[in-house]
């Protein structure tokens, strides 16, 4: 029976959880309502002390799909990749204990990765639940916007472009790009950047089909692996692995915490920082950080250098974008937006 399951079955959904057993059942009930029927569910319980692994068994005894997996309360990605060494289905789609999928959320990505163009990570748009604040809502909207290979590229560096719970990719692609790396920070951004530096295409679908719960008890809030420093850290290991692999000097797009950030980071690992560009004419001539503050046409004269947009007000990025391509430099080559 079970070898029969595994061969019709197009997508193993990885569903790691721990002490879930209050949104379980509609998450679960969303799985089990989806019009692709040709899935398996790797629920992996990670060390749950409430009712969770009783509901998963007594389930499972109804829903032969479900196989439950226990990872020994190792932790979050000790738990992914079990579920991924697990995985029988061609495809791989996430899934948390916390959120509902939408019906026709795995058979439209199924659908889009078969239509091509070819995507190694699709994710969906998705819509918010629980109890989100305005931080999340804007972040959410960023990268709802966020759909093509190449936006999602551009601003890989200023926040994780990818809602995890949303992604769909092929198994053996995980598998050999290594699966999710065990380390103090997040597991998912570093697999976004560890995938972009081995050539990955990413794509999103722009209906929402994910309802993603906010509020206090998700890891992302409640974890210091999911600080704002664990996210910087993997950034400047971007760069220092990209643009940054030959000593260069930075200039830095902006006069705001998110530069001065930026400058004293970059200092601190040794590169230069060679100015700051700024609109404001009171701060054009002076100096921040011991660095000189140019006007527009002065800071993209300095060719040769890595441009770096580094503002948090919306809309920001954008007219940086705009001065600074006017100015003949190239995003992705000369300037790269962070954050």
């Amino acid at each position: 029976m079970a070898e029969r399951r595994a061969a019709g079955c197009r997508v193993s959904v990885l569903l790691p959880l721990r002490d879930a057993e209050g949104t379980l059942p509609e998450c679960l009930g969303s799985l089990r309502r989806q019009t692709l029927t040709e899935l398996e569910i790797l629920a992996v319980d990670d060390g749950s002390r409430d009712g969770s692994r009783a509901l998963l068994g007594a389930l499972a005894c109804e829903e032969p799909r479900l196989r439950l997996l226990s990872s020994g309360g190792r932790g979050l990605v000790a738990a992914l990749n079990l579920g991924l060494e697990q995985a029988r289905a061609p495809l791989l789609a996430r899934m948390d204990a916390d959120d509902v999928a939408h019906p026709e959320r795995l058979a439209c990505q199924v659908e889009r990765l078969a239509a091509g163009p070819r995507a190694d990570v699709l994710a969906t748009a998705v819509e918010l639940g629980g109890e989100p604040g305005p931080g999340m809502r804007r972040y959410v909207a960023w990268s709802n916007a966020l759909l093509a290979h190449e936006q999602i590229v551009a601003d890989l560096l200023v926040e994780s472009p990818l809602v995890h719970p949303s992604v769909m990719v092929p198994t053996a692609w995980l598998r050999e790009l290594g699966g999710y790396r065990e380390f103090d920070g997040p597991e998912d951004y570093e697999l976004w950047l560890r995938a972009a530096r081995h050539g990955a295409r990413f794509a999103k679908l722009p209906r929402p089909l994910l309802v993603w719960r906010d509020g206090p008890w998700r890891l992302t809030r409640a974890s210091p692996r999911y600080a704002p420093e664990r996210f910087r850290q993997l950034k400047l290991e971007a760069l220092e692995a990209g643009p940054l692999r030959r000593p260069r000097p930075v200039v830095l797009w902006g006069g705001g915490p998110v530069a001065k950030s930026w400058c004293r980071a970059l200092l601190a690992r040794g590169h230069e920082v060679a100015a700051f560009v700024d609109v404001h004419p009171r701060r054009i001539g002076g100096r921040l950080q011991g660095r000189p503050v140019l006007d527009l046409a002065a800071g993209a004269g300095l060719y040769g250098a890595l441009h770096l947009a580094a503002v948090g007000q919306p809309g920001g990025r954008e007219r940086i974008r705009a001065a600074a391509l006017a100015r003949g430099l190239v995003e992705g080559r000369d300037l790269l937006a962070v954050a």
